[in-house]
């Protein structure tokens, strides 16, 4: 009994951690959820957790430069991400707008 009460008491805790840490997510600019909402990016990421492809704060922590993030966008490296899926080119992004979504990308790794 004594056990099982440790146990409940740890996962407690662990939910409630969990629950902080959502509300302290990676919030995405207005003007870049539209952009990423209007090509389809949001489709595969997310900004703080896996969907099919990697989150943006785990591109971030690759430090890429926003001229290299451009080049990914319209060109992906599926061999940088082993384990997911290829991502599609997205040669229809802008881009004005593809430089801004890396420079979004980019501002994650400075909040860790």
């Amino acid at each position: 009994m004594k056990s099982f009460l440790i146990t409940f008491a740890g996962m407690l805790l662990l939910s409630l951690s969990a629950n902080a840490q959502t509300k302290t997510a990676a919030k995405i600019p207005e003007d870049v959820e539209k952009m990423l909402t209007k090509y389809a990016c949001l489709a595969c990421h997310k900004a703080d957790a896996k969907i099919i492809g990697p989150a943006y704060t785990e591109v971030a922590k690759r430090k890429y430069s926003n001229e290299k993030i451009v080049e990914l966008i319209y060109e992906p490296k599926p061999a940088n991400w082993p384990g997911y899926p290829p991502m599609a080119p997205m040669k229809h992004v802008p881009k004005d707008d593809a430089l801004k979504i890396a420079k979004w990308i980019n501002s994650l790794s400075a909040k860790k």
